[in-house]
């Protein structure tokens, strides 16, 4: 299930101007954008997320400076360093994730696959895993 984890290439336009990338909903990303947030200003050793999903997708993006990423499918985690602004992050449902080391000034964009729904997360690790050992 890590596998489903994976780094998307979003297209860049190089200009002598400056470069610009785009993203389209069910084009460049695998669902509807439904929710747009975004995190920046976060203190140093900070870690942010810490919680997983039932039905939620995510993108997401290093829109400045740089984090990692630790995705964990219940069984076992990686780590992705996030550092470029054409790079984007899927993240599946059921797919527990952190966000750490943040750099000075770094800005992390994050595209939903839903609104904003509480019943939607799971914050309690514990709970996470038996849910995903039961196939839920």
């Amino acid at each position: 299930m890590l596998d489903n984890c994976k780094i998307i290439d979003l297209p860049k336009y190089t200009d002598p101007r400056g470069n610009l990338s785009v993203i389209e909903g069910n084009n460049h990303i695998p669902f509807d954008i439904k929710r747009v947030y975004y995190l920046y200003d976060v203190p140093g050793g900070s870690m942010r997320a810490g919680h997983g999903h039932i039905e939620l997708q995510q993108i997401i993006i290093a829109m400045s400076g740089s984090f990692d990423v630790i995705v964990d499918d219940g069984y076992s985690r990686k780590k992705i360093h996030m550092n470029r602004s054409y790079y984007g992050l899927y993240v599946p449902k059921m797919m527990w994730r952190e966000i750490e080391n943040f750099s000075s000034g770094a800005v992390c964009l994050v595209l939903a696959s839903t609104v904003y729904n509480p019943d939607d997360y799971f914050h309690d690790y514990s709970e996470f895993v038996e849910m995903v050992k039961q196939g839920i």
